[in-house]
């Protein structure tokens, strides 16, 4: 009779364990199946993580490289050391921005301004000007001793979208338009609905601010757009007005350079590029260290924290359906091998008898493992109906676990200062943590679906495991002489 309906008759007469086996490869295959279909979900979902995200590389001055060549100076001349900011020329920034890779760029000037024709937010223990005297202003801007009087942060911009708070979406646009490329030149402004309101302000109207290191500099500015902040501002905001968020105003970054003054004009303090996927980070880093732009004076720091935060979870995932595969597999085609092993012990006088009249051994072991490849062939067709499903629910608790795990340990070392100290409420560890939780947000499912791929695959695996479990217990028995085996048989 031909092995194959040999095979076929066996599992017929047999049908307990032929279910039985049937159940445990299924199960197999379906974790199998699982594991490869969520680690296919993962990837895609990275991918499209880098690519929307992007990533970015800011150009700004390396403050370490200046304040080094300042103490060699010091030590060649008799007063204190004073660091001096580099600011990037406008060519310099541009040159880069051409490079391959740039989906889009922003620059950035802050600056300091006291207000002229209208009231700012108070902090809460600075109740008039004199409290004020003796801030220290952004951007640089310093007067006699360091100091300088100020109630504004004035933050310079390309195009307020890019600028950092509204791009995380700590402020928003609530009346009006934001700050636009075209503004360049012009002396407009965007200001907050509080400062607004405070001041019975509109889209429209202006206001007058005068530069805190030179009171002869003044600027007219219209307002064409308010915004609305979520931010509580650091501690410091208490005690300075000029760090409260609701006198942060953004104007075209022209418009910040003339409150620095005639050396500013034509430059910027750092260049944020956006870059079209984060895997080109290091190849757009690498191409603007061969241009003209001296990264002795500057340097490019690339920044995929939203990036590695978003796709951190899913990766942590990846790896684990990873681990599934390759423990079932092995596990599986372990539990298979006793299986058949036992099954195939208990059908040695079969086989003694069938070697005695003639037949070949490897006619025997085809048998054996046509039985099980059959089982296997069954168990993968179901595997793929009811795997997907199964797939869907374990990875994305999975994934929730992970997100939710990430979260917690960002929060909880981003709330801890120097020395492992809790900063306060509303400070920068706050804010760190506000923005892990935007990435975590974007993906909070995979999005889980069984490919022809994946079911080729399984298909290989599962061959494989079916050939080996029936291979190797079979070799033990058939390796034995007929007469041996009938005369052993009790």
């Amino acid at each position: 009779m031909n092995f194959l309906k040999r095979a076929f008759w066996s599992m017929k007469a047999k049908k307990g364990k032929t279910l039985l086996q049937l159940v445990i490869f299924t199960v197999i295959c379906v974790f199998v199946l699982s594991g490869l279909t969520i680690q296919s979900a993962a990837k895609a979902s990275s991918e499209l993580a880098r690519q929307e995200l992007g990533g970015s590389v800011t150009l700004q001055v390396d403050r370490e490289a200046a304040m080094e060549k300042q103490q060699s100076e010091q030590s060649e001349s008799d007063g204190p050391p004073q660091f001096t900011s580099t600011p990037i020329s406008l060519d310099d920034a541009e040159s880069i921005a051409a490079l391959d890779h740039v989906k889009s760029y922003n620059y950035s000037v802050s600056a300091s301004a006291n207000a002229e024709d209208f009231d700012i937010i108070e902090s809460s223990t600075s109740t008039d000007s004199s409290d004020t005297e003796n801030e220290q202003a952004p951007g640089g801007d310093q007067g006699r001793g360091g100091m300088v009087q100020a109630d504004l942060t004035i933050n310079g911009t390309l195009t307020s979208d890019e600028a950092d708070s509204f791009s995380d979406g700590e402020a928003e646009i609530v009346d009006g338009r934001g700050i636009e490329e075209s503004d360049a030149g012009s002396n407009v402004a965007v200001i907050e609905q509080t400062l607004a309101e405070e001041n019975d302000l509109a889209v429209g109207d202006t206001i007058n601010i005068s530069s805190a290191s030179d009171e002869d500099t003044t600027q007219e500015l219209e307002i064409v757009g308010i915004y609305e902040t979520s931010s509580a501002g650091s501690d410091q905001a208490m005690n300075f007005s000029f760090l409260n968020p609701y006198n942060t105003i953004y104007v075209p970054y022209t418009a910040a350079n003339t409150l620095k003054g005639e050396d500013y004009t034509d430059t910027v303090e750092s260049v944020t590029y956006q870059m079209d996927d984060a895997e080109n980070i290091d190849a757009f880093i690498a191409a603007a260290e061969k241009t003209d732009v001296d990264l002795d004076v500057y340097q490019l720091d690339a920044n995929d924290d939203l990036y590695q935060q978003m796709v951190g979870p899913i990766e942590n995932v990846a790896g684990f359906a990873k681990n599934i595969v390759y423990l079932v597999t092995i596990a599986g085609a372990i539990i298979l091998a006793l299986i058949v092993m036992l099954s195939i012990r208990e059908r040695k006088y079969e086989m003694g008898v069938l070697m005695a009249i003639g037949e070949k051994k490897w006619k025997l072991a085809g048998q054996f493992i046509t039985e099980i490849v059959v089982i296997a062939i069954v168990a993968v067709g179901l595997s793929s109906i009811f795997g997907n499903p199964i797939a869907n629910v374990l990875g994305n608790q999975l994934l929730a676990q992970q997100t939710t795990a990430s979260a917690e340990t960002a929060s909880t070392s981003m709330q801890q200062g120097p020395g492992g100290g809790m900063m306060g409420g509303g400070g920068p560890g706050q804010a760190v943590s506000d923005a892990f939780s935007q990435p975590s947000e974007a993906i909070s499912s995979l999005n889980i679906n069984v490919t022809w791929e994946n079911i080729l695959i399984l298909g290989g695996i599962g061959l494989a495991v079916a050939i080996i479990a029936a291979l190797i217990p079979s070799i033990s028995i058939l390796r034995l002489q007929p007469k041996n085996i009938l005369t052993k048989q009790e």
